[in-house]
């Protein structure tokens, strides 16, 4: 799951603007810090998929470290991760998601649901993807950190 960090500045009717320096175009808002997470993380995650569609690099953050003044770390699902990885590895690979479908003999819409964030693609799709690429998906359990 990949760590991005939002700021928090306050606004003037009692709420908090929300903004990602990983990602220029999310603007949302919050009244307080659990809406401002909720609301931050889905204006990623938005940004993330509009980033995909129009085949335009998604950023990467660097380490974002527990929270300073008015600034809160997020955290994509592992899902969105997954998908996003397989996104870079297809455009650095330089196939098409056509070429993708040959490969692995399926339709080009089932390769596209691949790449789309509000669908919930199964494990196994997405490893057989990775695979006509020659990666494989590795997954492992960590500790959770504690709260900075």
């Amino acid at each position: 799951m990949t760590d991005y960090r939002i700021e928090l500045t306050p606004d003037d009717n009692d709420t908090f603007l929300v903004t990602s320096p990983a990602f220029p175009e999310v603007v949302s808002f919050g009244e307080d810090e659990a809406a401002c997470r909720r609301w931050g993380l889905l204006a990623i995650e938005e940004a993330i998929a509009a980033r995909i569609r129009a085949g335009l690099d998604v950023p990467r953050e660097k380490s974002p470290r527990g929270r300073t003044g008015h600034t809160l770390v997020v955290r994509t699902p592992l899902l969105v991760d997954l998908k996003v990885d397989l996104y870079r590895a297809v455009r650095k690979s330089g196939i098409s998601r056509a070429e993708m479908a040959r490969r692995l003999n399926w339709s080009r819409n089932s390769v596209d649901r691949l790449f789309d964030l509000d669908h919930a693609s199964r494990l196994d799709r997405i490893e057989a993807a990775m695979g006509s690429l020659g990666l494989r998906v590795v997954a492992r359990a960590v500790p959770i950190e504690a709260p900075a």
